[in-house]
Protein backbone atom coordinates (compact mmCIF):
# COMPACT_ATOMS: atom_id res chain seq x y z
CA UNK A 1 0.00 0.00 0.00
CA UNK A 2 2.91 2.40 0.59
CA UNK A 3 3.70 2.58 -3.13
CA UNK A 4 0.02 3.31 -3.68
CA UNK A 5 0.29 6.16 -1.18
CA UNK A 6 3.25 7.61 -3.08
CA UNK A 7 1.27 7.47 -6.32
CA UNK A 8 -1.17 10.01 -4.87
CA UNK A 9 1.41 12.58 -5.95
CA UNK A 10 1.85 12.88 -9.73
CA UNK A 11 5.58 13.55 -9.50
CA UNK A 12 6.19 10.49 -7.32
CA UNK A 13 4.05 8.40 -9.68
CA UNK A 14 6.15 9.73 -12.56
CA UNK A 15 9.38 8.77 -10.76
CA UNK A 16 8.03 5.33 -9.83
CA UNK A 17 6.99 4.68 -13.45
CA UNK A 18 10.39 5.81 -14.74
CA UNK A 19 12.18 3.55 -12.26
CA UNK A 20 9.90 0.62 -13.14
CA UNK A 21 10.90 1.20 -16.78
CA UNK A 22 14.61 1.14 -15.85
CA UNK A 23 15.15 4.78 -16.78
CA UNK A 24 17.97 6.91 -15.42
CA UNK A 25 16.15 9.53 -13.35
CA UNK A 26 19.35 11.42 -12.63
CA UNK A 27 21.17 12.25 -9.42
CA UNK A 28 18.59 14.77 -8.25
CA UNK A 29 15.67 12.56 -9.28
CA UNK A 30 17.07 9.79 -7.10
CA UNK A 31 17.69 12.25 -4.27
CA UNK A 32 14.14 13.63 -4.40
CA UNK A 33 12.73 10.10 -4.64
CA UNK A 34 14.71 8.99 -1.57
CA UNK A 35 13.85 12.11 0.45
CA UNK A 36 10.13 11.53 -0.08
CA UNK A 37 9.86 7.75 -0.36
CA UNK A 38 11.76 7.04 2.87
CA UNK A 39 8.62 8.08 4.74
CA UNK A 40 6.48 5.52 2.89
CA UNK A 41 8.72 2.57 2.00
CA UNK A 42 10.95 0.30 4.04
CA UNK A 43 14.70 0.62 3.57
CA UNK A 44 14.78 -2.52 1.40
CA UNK A 45 11.85 -1.36 -0.76
CA UNK A 46 13.39 2.06 -1.32
CA UNK A 47 16.79 0.60 -2.20
CA UNK A 48 15.13 -1.90 -4.52
CA UNK A 49 13.37 0.91 -6.38
CA UNK A 50 16.55 2.99 -6.67
CA UNK A 51 18.37 -0.02 -8.16
CA UNK A 52 15.87 -0.08 -11.02
CA UNK A 53 17.60 3.06 -12.31
CA UNK A 54 19.87 1.66 -15.02
CA UNK A 55 22.77 3.85 -13.86
CA UNK A 56 22.58 3.06 -10.14
CA UNK A 57 23.69 -0.09 -8.36
CA UNK A 58 22.82 -1.61 -4.98
CA UNK A 59 25.81 -0.12 -3.16
CA UNK A 60 25.06 3.38 -4.46
CA UNK A 61 21.38 2.98 -3.58
CA UNK A 62 22.23 1.93 -0.02
CA UNK A 63 24.65 4.86 0.40
CA UNK A 64 22.04 7.34 -0.81
CA UNK A 65 19.44 5.89 1.53
CA UNK A 66 21.86 6.05 4.48
CA UNK A 67 22.80 9.64 3.65
CA UNK A 68 19.19 10.81 3.41
CA UNK A 69 18.14 8.87 6.50
CA UNK A 70 21.25 9.78 8.51
CA UNK A 71 20.86 13.50 7.86
CA UNK A 72 17.08 13.25 8.28
CA UNK A 73 16.44 15.22 5.10
CA UNK A 74 12.93 16.60 4.77
CA UNK A 75 11.08 16.16 1.50
CA UNK A 76 11.97 19.14 -0.72
CA UNK A 77 9.58 21.95 -1.50
CA UNK A 78 8.38 22.45 -5.07
CA UNK A 79 10.82 25.32 -5.65
CA UNK A 80 13.78 23.15 -4.66
CA UNK A 81 12.61 20.33 -6.94
CA UNK A 82 12.40 22.75 -9.87
CA UNK A 83 15.89 24.02 -9.02
CA UNK A 84 17.21 20.44 -9.00
CA UNK A 85 15.49 19.76 -12.31
CA UNK A 86 17.49 22.53 -13.97
CA UNK A 87 20.68 20.64 -13.13
CA UNK A 88 19.87 17.44 -15.03
CA UNK A 89 18.23 16.08 -18.17
CA UNK A 90 15.53 13.88 -16.65
CA UNK A 91 12.38 15.90 -15.81
CA UNK A 92 11.73 15.29 -12.12
CA UNK A 93 8.59 17.43 -12.24
CA UNK A 94 6.51 16.31 -15.24
CA UNK A 95 4.34 19.47 -15.27
CA UNK A 96 6.54 22.35 -14.06
CA UNK A 97 4.16 25.02 -15.41
CA UNK A 98 1.37 23.85 -13.10
CA UNK A 99 1.81 25.71 -9.78
CA UNK A 100 0.30 22.76 -7.88
CA UNK A 101 2.55 20.18 -9.53
CA UNK A 102 5.39 18.59 -7.58
CA UNK A 103 4.18 19.80 -4.21
CA UNK A 104 4.53 16.63 -2.18
CA UNK A 105 3.11 18.37 0.89
CA UNK A 106 -0.18 18.94 -0.94
CA UNK A 107 -0.82 15.30 -1.84
CA UNK A 108 1.03 13.17 0.71
CA UNK A 109 0.69 12.79 4.46
CA UNK A 110 4.07 12.71 6.21
CA UNK A 111 4.83 11.79 9.83
CA UNK A 112 4.19 14.65 12.25
CA UNK A 113 7.90 15.15 12.99
CA UNK A 114 8.46 16.27 9.36
CA UNK A 115 5.99 19.13 9.77
CA UNK A 116 7.45 20.03 13.16
CA UNK A 117 10.96 20.14 11.71
CA UNK A 118 9.83 22.42 8.89
CA UNK A 119 7.98 24.66 11.31
CA UNK A 120 11.07 24.90 13.56
CA UNK A 121 13.19 25.85 10.54
CA UNK A 122 10.87 28.68 9.52
CA UNK A 123 10.51 29.89 13.11
CA UNK A 124 14.31 30.18 13.41
CA UNK A 125 15.03 31.53 9.91
CA UNK A 126 14.23 35.23 10.58
CA UNK A 127 16.55 35.17 13.59
CA UNK A 128 19.59 33.90 11.67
Amino acid sequence: MAVGDLRQNDMMGHLLDALDAGQDIGHYGRLVFAMVARHFLSEDELISYLQKDKDFNAEEARRLYQQVQGKDYNPPRREKILEYQQKQEFPICPHPDDPDACNVYKDLQFPEHVYEHISDYYDQKPHS
